[in-house]
């Protein structure tokens, strides 16, 4: 399977973005994401990556068996550890070499499930109106697979000595939502609630009624945080 990318910018800290829904690399591109953190990128303080997603095949194929849906997940997963985040590295100084993941919707999920897997490779994350439980896309299915891909199981569990100190420590967890049409924004709050159960560090901001899970919304989101990261 081919899996083109695209990159943004020169210098800053680098933004691995993931796609919402069955859509590719270009996605953020053509709904004008991309413009909305332009004035970062052209002041080389932030280099964007943008990747495909394997939704379409998965999670969102109605074809495809549960179990095969999941184990997707699982080879997506080692695809952005094993190919994305060495380009990542070879193309960026050491100080910039963990991306901050970030999407909305169903890419609001990918973005979270990679930062939370490993919080040793990455930032952090600013995942925008999204679900952090995948059972509802499997039909009662369950496995390995499964459970390591849904932060709604394995965040509520983790207590180990290497991944919770690292989260412990976090300074660039941001999770948004709208509470307006087609937002739900009870997902952020039990993904928050679980943090704050580990003593993970995050900000949690549940925008207002009038904020709806549409692209003017994710437009401004993005570049709100990103100016609370890395400046104006």
């Amino acid at each position: 399977m081919e899996m083109p990318l695209v990159a943004y910018g020169h210098a800053g800290q680098t933004l691995l973005m993931l796609p919402t829904a069955a859509a590719d690399y270009l996605e953020y591109e053509r709904f004008y994401l991309v413009d909305s953190i332009k004035p970062f990128i052209e002041h080389g303080k932030i280099r964007a990556y943008s990747i495909n997603s394997v939704n379409r095949w998965s999670l969102l194929n109605k074809e495809m068996p549960p179990h095969l849906k999941a184990e997707l997940l699982t080879r997506y997963d080692r695809y952005i550890v094993d190919e994305v985040l060495p380009l990542i590295r070879n193309e960026n100084p050491p100080e910039y070499a963990k991306p901050v993941t970030t999407g909305a919707s169903l890419g609001a999920y990918l973005a979270a499930n990679e930062y939370f897997k490993h919080p040793d490779l990455f930032r952090g994350t600013i995942p925008m109106s999204g679900s952090y439980d995948v059972r509802s896309f499997l039909d009662g299915y369950y496995d390995d697979n499964v459970y390591f891909n849904n932060p709604m199981d394995y965040l509520p569990n983790l207590n180990d000595e290497h991944h919770l100190p690292i989260l412990q420590r976090a300074d660039s967890i941001y999770i948004l939502s709208g509470q307006g049409a087609y937002e739900d924004p009870e997902r952020s709050r039990q993904l928050s609630n679980i943090l704050k159960g580990k003593d993970i560090p995050h900000n949690l901001e549940l925008w207002g009624a009038d904020v709806n899970h549409d692209w003017p919304w994710w437009r401004k989101m993005l570049p709100h945080v990103l100016g609370r990261m890395v400046g104006g």
